[in-house]
């Protein structure tokens, strides 16, 4: 909740949207003590229902056609966008720019965490086939955009899936079959309310939070990255400000150590990168 002396403070818990994810977080969480497959979803429908129930949501879908996508879909002005009659303006390169960040970070935040939690991640701390899930995200994205849509990215709700058991592509492409079903459903699904996902999304969280372990907090030249990485990544709400504050605290305090070795180059660069982004941002 909003507070103009703290910017933050704990809201009403006796609002019942409040006491609804409160009861989908304990029905959740007792289900996962129990080791009961589908934890999360069942947590969700208990909330939904309870919200039905006592008049907190409403089934009420309104209109809806695929037709609508035809709004958004393939509707390019890439002349405009290049500015052909006068050159490449600023302003697209300001896009891209910002676009790169946000896609980029934001996916290669979440899957280091969801392979961590999936226990795939390599001794030496490589991700195995990296190129292959990043050229997928990258196809995603241009097919995203020519759908109309906002930048299509690796998502973190991944870990319910892995906390499932899902190892493979499988969980993904049954996800995403899905996903493409609810389009036929659109209307439907939004009846369920934010109050009964929102515990799904703390879930989740609770879920990432065990990668922290591996962090050695005793050498502050990874504890303080560690830390404004992980502080930030909630007060921003942006993984790629996350990772911005940590990749720049930690080149920061390794040129501090005298530390910077040439293998470091792509380390400053990004962190060089990030700085011009933040003065950019200042700026606007």
């Amino acid at each position: 909740m909003a507070d103009p002396a703290t910017t933050v403070a704990m809201g009403d818990l006796t609002k019942p949207n409040a006491a609804l994810a409160i009861l989908g977080l304990l029905v959740m969480g007792a289900l996962m003590v129990w080791r009961v497959k589908g934890a999360i979803l069942i947590g969700i429908l208990v909330a939904a229902v309870a919200a039905w129930s006592l008049g907190l949501a409403k089934i009420a879908p309104g209109d809806y056609g695929l037709a609508a996508l035809t709004a958004t879909a393939f509707k390019l002005d890439v002349p405009a966008a290049l500015h052909l009659n006068g050159g490449m303006g600023m302003a697209l390169a300001e896009v891209i720019f910002v676009f790169l960040f946000v896609d980029l970070f934001d996916n290669v935040g979440t899957l280091v965490a969801v392979t961590k939690k999936a226990g795939l991640v390599q001794p030496d701390g490589t991700i195995p086939r990296l190129n292959r899930i990043l050229t997928a995200d990258s196809i995603a994205t241009i097919g995203g955009s020519l759908a109309g849509t906002s930048t299509v990215v690796s998502y973190i709700e991944s870990a319910s899936g892995v906390a499932a058991g899902g190892r493979t592509g499988l969980t993904a492409i049954v996800v995403g079959v899905l996903f493409l079903v609810t389009l036929f459903f659109a209307p439907w699904v939004q009846a369920i309310p934010a109050a009964a996902t929102a515990p799904a999304l703390i879930i989740v969280g609770s879920m990432m939070i065990g990668a922290l372990v591996d962090v050695d907090w005793e050498d502050p030249g990874v504890a303080i990255p560690a830390f404004l990485t992980v502080i930030a990544i909630p007060l921003t709400f942006s993984i790629a400000n996350g990772l911005a504050f940590g990749i720049t605290a930690y080149a920061g305090l390794k040129l501090a150590r005298g530390q910077a070795r040439k293998g470091d180059w792509l380390l400053f660069v990004l962190a060089a990168l990030f700085v011009a982004r933040f003065i950019y941002m200042g700026a606007a």
